[in-house]
């Protein structure tokens, strides 16, 4: 697939792409049980069977994503969410970034978030989930890429994850709480890279598409905002008497 252009650039540099689906129609597919062992073998490494439930996609577009859930142990004071099938494509990559072309991604939620089928039904629970299955899906739609410092916005116009979280989009970022390893998942000739969502205000999303990530990621390590999702951690980038 022919690389993509810019649409446009932000004041740092980054450049913006405004998306249109690539209109190929519904596409039904199965899930990559080779991708699929590959991904069970490297949870086996870091947690123990009993811990871990799938929750399977019963209908697919495009790709077949499958949603992990780890739950926190003695060890650990968070649940993991973590998609499955992202990887059974290549996304369409810049020329040159080949070794990008696989992913799958985490979110890290508290330990008292509710994980069951009852309390998905309440969208306060289930947008986690959602928004996984969305970043998975989405570059595979839409013929492009996604990747380290990349954010997506939830909708166009964006809008809120749900009625208690004011969240509007999110950040793509390695992960600083699981172990570095985690991160890289070898899957024979293919190597995934395993991206950690991090949920973002409105004024977040603003302040890095105008200032780019690096200016936005000191704003996080001085707020204290960390990979385990908090739906009631401060707004980073509120205006207080008109600026910044």
């Amino acid at each position: 697939m022919e690389e993509r252009k810019p649409d446009d650039y932000s004041e740092a540099g980054n450049p913006i792409y405004k998306y249109e689906p690539l209109n190929e129609g519904i596409q039904p597919v199965i899930g990559d049980p080779e991708t699929t062992s590959y991904i069970d073998a490297h949870l086996e490494k870091f947690f123990n069977d009993e811990d871990v439930t799938v929750f399977h996609e019963l209908i697919s577009d495009k790709v077949h994503i499958d949603i992990y859930m780890i739950r926190g142990g003695d060890q650990r004071d968070y649940n993991i969410l973590m998609t499955s099938g992202m990887s059974s494509l290549p996304m369409n990559v810049p020329e040159g970034r080949e070794d990008l072309a696989y992913a799958e991604v985490v979110a890290l939620l508290p330990k008292d978030w509710p994980l069951t089928q009852e309390a998905f039904d309440n969208e306060d629970n289930y947008w986690p989930i959602r928004q996984l299955k969305t970043l998975a899906r989405f570059p595979h739609l839409y013929g492009t890429w996604v990747g380290q410092g990349h954010t997506i916005a939830n909708g166009n116009p964006p809008q809120r994850m749900s009625p208690n979280c004011a969240f509007e989009g999110v950040i793509l970022l390695p992960g600083f709480v699981l172990p570095e390893e985690f991160n890289t998942i070898e899957a024979g000739d293919k190597e995934i890279n395993v991206l950690t969502m991090i949920p973002l205000y409105a004024n977040e999303m603003d302040f890095k598409l105008k200032k780019g990530a690096n200016a936005l990621l000191p704003l996080f390590d001085k707020y204290n905002v960390g990979d385990i999702i908090d739906i009631t951690r401060r707004d980073t980038c509120k205006k207080k008497f008109g600026l910044f």
